[in-house]
């Protein structure tokens, strides 16, 4: 038997003003998305905002319905745009946020886990890592690759 461990690594920052320009466009993309958001069973307002390869940024925001699962998340509505609209492009990077009665959470919204495995499968498919960035109002979190928020992705297929 061996004894193994597995470790994430991350940035945290405390404004939108500590991030390079490019992922701060990203985060306030997916803040303004949350907009976009239909939640009116939950209150909780997601956004997020997809970076592709050609510079082309794509919003989402979570969408809910009355029969829940026929509901779905700011990130897969997001990726699944940019995938449909833009089939030949690399998703570079992804942004999320969240919002309660117009004021965003102190603390990121990280995504379900639903979401991480989409995300894993564009990063697969994009064949390099795609970066992740949780944006809230008093820290926002930046991660290099889908595996630090989903260790051992399924892709057994």
């Amino acid at each position: 038997m061996t004894s193994k461990e597995i470790k994430i690594a991350y940035i945290e920052y405390e404004s939108l003003d500590q991030l390079d320009p490019q992922d701060r466009e990203l985060a306030e993309a997916a803040i303004e998305a949350t907009k976009g958001s239909y939640a009116p069973y939950s209150g909780f307002n997601v956004g997020a905002a997809v970076r592709l390869d050609t510079g082309e940024i794509v919003k989402g925001a979570n969408q809910e319905n009355a029969a829940y699962p026929s509901g779905l998340c700011a990130e897969r509505t997001a990726m699944f745009y940019a995938s449909a609209t833009y089939p030949d492009s690399i998703i570079e990077s992804i942004a999320v946020t969240a919002s309660q009665n117009g004021i965003l959470c102190d603390s990121p919204a990280s995504p379900c886990g639903a979401c991480r495995q989409v995300m894993a499968q564009y990063q697969t498919k994009g064949g390099r890592p795609m970066s992740i960035i949780l944006v809230g109002g008093k820290k926002i979190w930046k991660f290099d690759k889908v595996d630090d928020l989903l260790p051992l992705i399924f892709d057994s297929i």
